[in-house]
């Protein structure tokens, strides 16, 4: 058996041609796809829309393969059976594998060697963009300060890195740009959904309250998102009118999210696309699509004061929540009016 050392970690990104149309929920790659990778290894974390990765090392020694040439047999497989072409990254964590799928060729398998002179030798002349959760403000705030390369960022101490992001966005930054990346593959099924409802005492016509019922959906929502460690990937609204139709609207979300804002801002686009102004509504339910742990979801490092602040509220809120007692913080527009002097 050969194989490179230290790069049983794979990211497979299928091309399947039609993919979801724009606005709606990820469903996640086509299950015969995963059939043909969970047939190889059961560690495997289903990455919607077109996407997983997974853990080979056990499967190694079964096959009498390395790494690389078992890849090429699931890239060969999965195009005689069904048509359908693949890149693969195979590397030693998750993030190399993931950029490794990305950099090499649409229909082919891409390896990154374990050794530490090889990981460099990948990253070092990427854009500092290629890393996770590196965004146009984020990027825009490190060219300022001539920092255009990972190797840039690489060479860069991390006090100073620190102060130019923060803390903890420095932290991850300065450790995914020296290819150090320890979350694992996480099994589990396909991403499932959460759903909040709410139905009115009377049908309704006026959108503020209708806004103010989605509001309140989506604090629910990020409450419950947050209490089990998963962000969300697309949110869909189903309105039930007076006559008892439906109308059922999604949208993917900008970033995987689990914050109540960006929930929140995403619900009111969907409302608004409905254009609702004459519609007698009788109940709105909010359905959150698409789930994948937090833990082990690339999130977009931001640079918004106003985001953070909300982030960190949202943290007091939770907390307070789980000690006492659902609702003992709320937002102000939830709150129940004062009885009248």
């Amino acid at each position: 058996m050969s194989g490179v050392t230290g790069t049983t970690l794979w990211y497979v990104r299928w091309h399947t041609g039609a993919g979801p149309r724009t606005g709606e929920p990820p469903p996640g790659p086509a299950p015969e796809l995963l059939d043909l990778l969970y047939g190889i290894t059961p560690v495997v974390e289903v990455l919607p829309p077109n996407a997983a990765l997974a853990d080979v090392r056990g499967a190694l020694r079964y096959f009498d393969r390395g790494p690389e040439q078992l890849a090429e047999l699931l890239r060969v497989r999965t195009f005689a059976r069904y048509g359908v072409t693949c890149a693969i990254g195979v590397a030693g964590n998750r993030m190399l594998a993931t950029m490794a799928a990305w950099a090499g060729p649409a229909d082919g398998v891409h390896v990154v060697p374990g050794t530490p002179e090889a990981v460099a030798a990948f990253l070092r002349p990427r854009p500092v963009a290629d890393l996770p959760g590196v965004g146009p403000a984020t990027a825009g705030t490190l060219a300022r300060h001539g920092l255009y390369t990972i190797g840039d960022v690489a060479d860069l101490p991390l006090p100073t890195l620190q102060r130019l992001l923060g803390r903890s966005a420095g932290r991850h930054l300065h450790e995914h740009a020296r290819g150090h990346d320890p979350r694992p593959v996480v099994r589990h099924a396909p991403a499932p959904s959460l759903t909040a409802e709410r139905a009115f005492p009377l049908d309704t016509v006026d959108q503020a309250v209708v806004r103010r019922a989605l509001l309140a959906l989506t604090v629910d929502l990020g409450a419950e998102l947050r209490g089990t460690g998963q962000v969300a990937h697309a949110l869909t609204l189903v309105v039930r009118y007076a006559d008892r139709s439906t109308t059922t609207r999604s949208r993917a979300l900008p970033d995987p999210a689990n914050s109540t804002a960006a929930l929140t801002r995403c619900a009111y686009r969907l409302q608004d696309a409905l254009g609702l102004q004459r519609a007698r509504v009788r109940a709105v339910a909010l359905r959150a699509d698409g789930l994948t742990p937090a833990a082990t979801t690339p999130a977009q490092l931001s640079l918004d004061p106003v985001d953070e602040r909300a982030r960190r509220l949202e943290a007091v809120a939770d907390r307070a929540a789980a000690r006492f007692t659902s609702g003992v913080v709320s937002l102000a527009t939830l709150l129940p009016p004062r009885d009248a002097a």
